[in-house]
């Protein structure tokens, strides 16, 4: 399933600001079963936005060092 770039690139954001907007309304429930539902769902969605953003950032800069490297045949680090 392909995603259009603009919703592909706004889904950290998304889990990010689910999961505040879960832990608001924890905090505004105060107390009782879902309020810790609540809290435990915002939670996860913060811990996911950041998982998705570190991955994505990590991908991209490996992939771009691999394109730097494979481009210059000359370049052999091995040799240093």
């Amino acid at each position: 399933m392909r995603l259009p770039r603009l919703v592909y690139e706004g889904l950290p954001w998304l889990y990010f600001l689910g999961g505040v907007a879960l832990l608001l309304g924890s905090y505004r429930l105060h107390s009782g079963g879902w309020s810790v539902l609540l809290l435990l769902s915002g939670l996860l969605g913060l811990l996911g936005g950041v998982v998705v953003w570190l991955r994505r950032r990590d991908f991209r800069t490996a992939r771009t060092e691999y394109w730097s490297k494979s481009e210059d045949p000359g370049n052999d680090d091995m040799l240093r």
